[in-house]
């Protein structure tokens, strides 16, 4: 039987199939991924008194089939607090049938908490399935290029 997927926070108990959707999540982006070490971390990210990250998770038939993380960050040039969302993923089964609207509903949901009125985030270029759905949405698309600088480089 086929149920409807469910938007939820997270729980402990997922962080196991949590860490498998992030390796799926960088294959599908074409970048390296260890998940040694994951659970541990993302728990004490997630779980403490004070997250640094927040995550929905999309579950299907008592199965995960997408996450997003987000967290609040501030825009010195709008002096107010916006969400970030890191990342947002879905399994290639579990596309097209309206679930990453609902997790974009829901971090709406989860941002309004935290009293933020923006939502940002980026995806690559080459992620053209995923730029259709957030054109579609009502998202505004702005080019920049991102940069990485190890810090013990």
């Amino acid at each position: 039987m086929t149920t409807e997927p469910s938007i939820r926070l997270v729980q402990k108990k997922d962080l196991k199939s949590l860490v498998a959707l992030c390796k799926l999540h960088a294959i599908y982006e074409k970048s390296d991924y260890s998940s040694e070490g994951k659970e541990v971390l993302l728990d004490k990210h997630l779980f403490s008194e004070n997250p640094s990250l927040h995550c929905l998770v999309a579950e299907k038939d008592d199965r995960l089939v997408g996450y997003a993380t987000f967290m609040p960050q501030f825009s010195t040039w709008d002096a107010t607090h916006y969400i970030y969302v890191d990342c947002l993923f879905l399994t290639e089964d579990s596309r097209g049938f309206g679930i990453g609207e609902k997790l974009i509903d829901q971090i709406k949901e989860e941002g309004k908490k935290l009293n933020c009125s923006l939502i940002q985030w980026q995806t690559p270029e080459f992620n053209k399935r995923a730029m259709k759905f957030y054109d579609r949405i009502g998202a505004i698309g702005k080019s920049k290029k991102r940069y990485f600088l190890g810090i013990n480089a």
